[in-house]
């Protein structure tokens, strides 16, 4: 029986029944790792959907940026209506990390804004994961980090149901144990309320109320509403409620970790004071003791995630629980924790569930996962050295990368330029040198690889206005690509003195400000919108026909053959989709770029000729902006370039830019702020 259940109004057309069919059979017969690669426009995401749906196996998808991982989630949420689709990514509206500068004898501490709608989504990825198997769960890098055991998650959670024999005292104490705040006025999602003989809980998800009617017998009616849904409640019979944080401890193994802490502390202390590091041995006993008390108080300290390998009771070095152990572990509860299967955990979770891992462009993300201990470890070997934390906190970590390949199911790599390790990798099967890749190059509206044009440098701001002007009259949209942030702003000011409508893109734009800037792009408020590199993978565009590259002969990271491919592939939507590369010299990374995208068109066209296909421009309709990022804004159209916004938690952020702004003396800035609230509140 099929748990996955696909739904949409296309069927697979183009190459993709092919890649479906070889994919499928790939992971049917045991294939580890295979490749997907699948030209921009070819339809990745459906091929990726209709192989969850034939395998009917959960499936992760790790994406390397937020704003794509959250398209992605849409779209697979529109493919799976009926099965458990999750986001989970970094909820962190901003972060600052904890540090220590030896230099300058600088400590930052810690300080972060957590955003409460994405830590909800993030529970309920978890619990539904522990709970059904039809999970399909979209994640940033975010997801190799340590989120604590998901035993101590499961076991810590409460059950409860119709005629159950439990105490009100016994109830709250339970809820409290869990992590559960007690608010009478304004409930929350992870606080409770009791009324009398009614308990009201609101589980971390968010997403529902659960009220109990207790008398002398136990629970005499158990119900359920949805905020959302207005004041309606629906009865129900069971309910499991879980912890309200994923470092939840039980009562007796926290004391054990208190223990083992205050040991550590006590050889670590010693070894400092043996070096004559005495300030650094009298600060870390001021810190440690001071966590240790609001933990035995409270059950809960700032910066307890430091001390989660005592809390996971994990020996040293151990690799930490990440949302990849939460994958295996519904399977393989039973196991979890004792010592005798310790060394087998990575591969419960990759084997005994049989959970699919698609890496979505996996030339960038695989190198993010593969860099992320390192930096982490530097940072935490400094706070260690100077005494401001234990040596136990170098195990509040991200995965290794074998630590990372062990754990992750049978992996399908999605990427339209995929890098050599994944193409290696996917090369031998079952002790034969059986190739694994599969190319998806005929998408399904026939539209080929954009043609390419290379002119020189000289006079290319005088001809690429012209190029852009006569893109316009056909109601065309243009992406011009540069190597440094002032030349993009420069350049777009240079098009608006000319009379066209531009702006420019790069990594000071705000997150929250670029879906906005792209849908005015699309909406066509702009014509034309520069960047560096932040126009390439997972952009759809269809109203762009035009790509120029500037520069194209610096060779470089952003002059790479991957980067050229990935950014004229922007031009791959559109029936006259073309590219101009702006260069005087044609360099090796050039040559095989166009080599491959010659390639790509000859078999597009090939395939269409042969079976009398007409290319035609993707259709795609301009919806409404709907996106969660780094700050939840949530912005939906109002008419043509104008937006209002759904979000209280966005307009206490533009409320604190502007009076940041102001209190900066930057009083230009924070007018704009006071414009945009204005704005939001429709005053004029």
């Amino acid at each position: 029986m099929s748990r996955f259940k696909l739904k949409s109004n296309f069927v697979p057309a183009g190459d993709q029944p092919d890649a479906v069919q070889k994919l499928s059979e790939g992971v049917l017969s045991g294939a580890k790792n295979q490749v997907l690669l699948g030209v921009t426009g070819s339809g990745k995401t459906f091929t990726m959907a209709n192989v969850i749906e034939k395998i009917n196996h959960p499936a992760l998808v790790i994406s390397h940026n937020k704003t794509l991982a959250w398209q992605l989630y849409k779209e697979f949420k529109e493919f799976f209506p009926e099965n458990a689709v999750h986001y989970f990514v970094s909820y962190y509206d901003y972060y600052q990390p904890e540090a220590y500068i030896p230099q300058s004898d600088t400590y930052i501490e810690k300080d972060a804004k957590i955003n409460e709608k994405i830590d909800q989504m993030r529970h309920a990825a978890t619990q539904d994961l522990l709970t059904r198997r039809d999970v399909i769960i979209v994640a940033s890098v975010s997801c190799i980090y340590n989120i604590g055991s998901p035993a101590n998650y499961e076991n810590l959670s409460l059950a409860l149901s119709q005629g159950q024999n439990i105490a009100r005292k016994e109830l709250l104490n339970h809820l409290v144990l869990l992590g559960y705040s007690r608010n009478q006025i304004d409930l929350r999602p992870g606080q409770f309320r009791s009324r009398t003989s009614t308990v009201e809980i609101f589980p971390t998800t968010g997403t529902k109320i659960i009220s109990i009617e207790l008398n002398s017998s136990g629970i005499q009616d158990l119900r359920f509403s949805v905020p959302s849904l207005g004041s309606k409640s629906y009865p129900v019979n069971t309910v499991l409620i879980f912890p309200a944080s994923f470092w939840a401890t039980p009562d007796d193994t926290q004391k054990i970790a208190i223990a083992n802490i205050r040991n550590e502390l006590h050889q670590h202390i010693k070894q400092l004071n043996s070096q004559k590091k005495l300030l650094e041995a009298q600060r870390l006993e001021q810190r440690t003791n001071f966590d240790l008390e609001l933990l035995e108080q409270t059950g809960f300290c700032h910066g307890i995630e430091n001390y989660s390998r005592h809390l996971d009771a994990r020996y040293p070095g151990e690799a930490p629980y990440t949302l990849l152990d939460y994958f295996g572990h519904a399977a393989n509860s039973s196991k979890f924790g004792s010592p005798e299967n310790r060394d087998h955990r990575a591969q419960y979770a990759a084997d005994d569930l049989g959970f699919l891992t698609f890496i979505d462009e996996s030339h960038m993300t695989i190198p993010q996962i593969r860099g992320m201990y390192f930096g982490d470890r530097s940072r935490k070997q400094a706070l260690v050295d100077y005494g401001f934390r234990l040596p136990s906190a170098l195990d509040n970590r991200p995965l290794t990368f074998d630590e990372f390949q062990q754990r992750i199911g049978q992996t399908i790599y999605v990427s339209a330029t995929p890098a050599q390790y994944e193409c290696e990798i996917s090369k031998s099967h079952v002790g034969r040198r059986e190739s694994h890749i599969i190319e998806q190059l005929v998408r399904p509206t026939g539209l080929l690889d954009p043609q390419i044009e290379i002119r020189p440098s000289k006079n290319q701001m005088g001809d690429l206005v012209k190029e852009i002007q006569k893109g316009v009259l056909k109601n065309q949209r243009v992406l011009v690509t540069t190597i440094t942030k002032r030349l993009a702003e420069d350049i777009a000011e240079y098009f608006v003195e000319r009379g066209i409508k531009a702006y420019y893109l790069h990594s000071e734009i705000h997150t929250l400000e670029r879906p906005k800037i792209l849908h005015d792009l699309r909406s066509g408020k702009y014509d034309v919108v520069v960047g560096i590199n932040l126009l390439r993978e997972g952009l759809d565009l269809p109203e762009v026909a035009l790509v120029a590259i500037l520069d194209a002969d610096k060779e470089g990271f952003l002059r790479n053959d991957t980067t050229l491919i990935q950014t004229m592939g922007r031009a791959a939507r559109h029936i006259e989709g073309r590219v101009i590369m702006y260069a005087d010299n044609i360099t090796e990374s050039m040559k095989r770029a166009i080599k491959e995208t010659e390639r790509r068109r000859k078999i597009q066209e090939k395939y269409n000729k042969d079976r009398g296909i007409t290319p035609k421009t993707i259709e795609k309709p301009l919806e409404e902006l709907d996106i969660v990022t780094e700050t939840n804004y949530k912005l939906v159209s109002r008419g043509k370039g104008q937006f209002t916004e759904l979000d209280s938690a966005s307009l206490k952020y533009l409320e604190k830019e502007m009076k940041k702004a102001a209190k900066n003396l930057d009083f230009e800035k924070a007018a704009e702020f006071r414009d945009k609230i204005k704005n939001f509140y429709g005053e004029k």
